[in-house]
């Protein structure tokens, strides 16, 4: 095995399970984030060099995720025309003893695509404002704007539902 594909193999290691997470909280989709986040990983080896000399090579490979996943989410909405997600959030609703992480999926997937981004990256990967906005490539002021109206649409949301979140940030 070459130098490359064994530095490859063991970014890959390090970082697939969190990709993959990622390309599911922007999707909402458990088998598109499987799939988004093994063509992520094609796309980062075809240009591994350059993710290398990346300054973060795991910003790199996220933007790479986010991308394919907006793409994916404009087809998805082309094809369904939104009618999958409406179902998606009643189906939610109706369950009474459905974990209150459904509930923050439901409510995230009701922000604007881009707010929802920053809210997950800030707030999930505890991904600096900076970052997000390389990955994103917004200013950083744009990330602080959605991420505080993200972050309280989501509030406004959830508000009356039990909520823990990020209650693992000691």
């Amino acid at each position: 095995m070459s130098e490359a594909e064994y530095a490859f193999r063991r970014f890959f290691d390090d970082h697939h399970t969190d990709l993959s997470r990622l390309a599911y909280l922007v999707t909402g989709d458990s088998q598109a984030a499987d799939d988004l986040a093994a063509d992520a990983f094609v796309e980062v080896w075809r240009h591994w060099e350059r993710v290398q000399a990346a300054d973060s090579p795991v910003a790199y490979a996220r933007g790479i995720v986010t991308n394919l996943a907006r793409q994916w989410i404009k087809r998805q909405s082309r094809e369904r025309a939104g009618l999958l997600r409406l179902g998606l959030l009643r189906r939610d609703r109706g369950e009474s003893d459905t974990p209150a992480v459904l509930d923050v999926r439901a409510a995230l997937r009701r922000l604007p695509l881009r707010r929802r981004e920053c809210v997950i990256l800030r707030y999930a990967f505890d991904v600096p404002e900076r970052e997000v906005a390389a990955i994103l490539g917004i200013s950083v002021g744009a990330v602080k704007s959605h991420t505080s109206r993200g972050a309280a649409q989501l509030s406004e949301y959830l508000r009356g539902m039990p909520l823990m979140m990020g209650g693992h940030h000691g």
